[in-house]
């Protein structure tokens, strides 16, 4: 059975957060945010009642810039290229409704695309278009060069680790064919930042804060180059800002301003400590920590994992025995084990699941200790 590395992540970080009520297993939903992530929000919004909303926004456009710059940079792009938002959806829908194109105009996806991205393309006109992928829905590279050599989209959208199941894509692949052929692509990495490299090349990214980051909820970003910003009409253009247009960045344009900004300034403290961490070394612990809850539960009450073993993320989904309801199975094991997990349904990916999986999440603080509990209540 495989070891975990890095211990001293996994003490620092459940060092900084409250104990929880459960064995969390369950980061790929909603992560915990620590101490001071959660002090961070709870100033803010002090702030706010003692000095008045836009004047603490103000204070805080320091911070707030800074960590548009660290966000920016975990994606391979500039500070200007960052809009905070609401959520990854309401990146996507964003982004989509404010790209200029034909209606109907073809999207590239792979077959384990997450159904509310495909419904925010729907929505915008668009129509997704499955690019080949393997046996585990990883991007099968010769097929995409040939779509995107002999019938290429309007842009490619990969996400980069599914909520259904802890596979990677060859992202820093698929951009450079992407590239090659002169067609954007854009990264999901709702369950990826924080969580593997997503510095792989990419014309527009999004994402949230609650996942790997561990940031607050209600809070995401969207990230895209100027060459993509030039395609999209901002809502209100830039004259809403300064009349000479010159002063403020492109990405601001799509950024919602009745927002919860006290949940950014969580965001950009959640972001500082995954740097202070290391993120070479985080996604080495998470990496070992997915291999070692395979390693646990296939099998395990005759459950089957999906992913190859050694699969470098902290995701591992599973396949129920005839007649299990999965379900159910998540309330016995929150219930009765005290264990946190996620039923994912088969609407997530429909043309990847035949029905629901088990989903299990593990972060730094996780330990085999639980891991194992889980693989015996499982078994039983």
């Amino acid at each position: 059975m495989s070891s975990l590395p890095h211990d001293d992540l996994g003490d620092a970080w459940r060092a900084a957060r409250l104990r929880p009520a459960t064995v969390h297993l369950d980061h790929a939903a909603c992560s915990r945010q620590s101490t001071a992530v959660l002090d961070a929000v709870a100033r803010h919004a002090r702030h706010e009642s003692e000095l008045g909303g836009y004047v603490a926004e103000q204070a805080a456009e320091g911070l707030l810039q800074q960590g548009r710059s660290v966000l920016a940079g975990l994606v391979g792009m500039a500070a200007a290229d960052v809009a905070f938002t609401e959520s990854a959806s309401a990146s996507v829908r964003t982004l989509v409704s404010r790209w200029r194109l034909a209606p109907g105009a073809r999207i590239g996806v792979l077959p384990g695309e997450y159904w509310q991205n495909v419904a925010a393309f729907s929505d915008a006109g668009l129509t997704p278009v499955v690019l080949p992928g393997d046996a585990v829905g990883r991007a099968d590279l010769a097929g995409v060069e040939r779509v995107l050599r002999d019938d290429p989209p309007a842009f490619v959208h990969v996400t980069l680790v599914a909520s259904h199941r802890g596979v990677v894509q060859p992202g820093r692949e698929v951009a450079a064919l992407c590239r090659a052929a002169g067609v954007p692509l854009v990264l999901d990495v709702a369950q990826a930042l924080g969580h593997v490299d997503c510095d792989l090349g990419a014309d527009a990214a999004y994402g949230t804060s609650r996942k790997w980051l561990a940031g607050p909820r209600g809070v995401g970003f969207l990230v895209l180059r100027p060459a993509v910003g030039a395609r999209l009409s901002p809502l209100v253009g830039p004259e809403l800002y300064d009349e000479d247009r010159t002063g403020v960045d492109h990405a601001r344009w799509y950024e919602s301003h009745e927002a919860h900004v006290a949940g950014r300034v969580g965001l950009v403290v959640a972001v500082g400590e995954h740097l202070a961490a290391g993120p070479h070394r985080v996604r080495e612990r998470l990496a070992a920590l997915g291999r070692a809850t395979r390693e646990r539960l296939d099998g395990r009450g005759g459950w089957q994992v999906a992913e190859p073993l050694d699969e470098p993320t902290a995701i591992t989904t599973l396949r129920p025995p005839d007649g299990v309801d999965v379900r159910e199975v998540v309330t016995r094991l929150r219930t009765g084990h005290g264990v946190l997990t996620t039923a994912a349904g088969r609407e997530r990916a429909p043309r990847e699941l035949a029905g629901p999986v088990l989903r299990v999440s593990p972060h730094l603080d996780s330990t085999i200790e639980q891991l194992d509990l889980l693989a015996t209540a499982l078994a039983h």
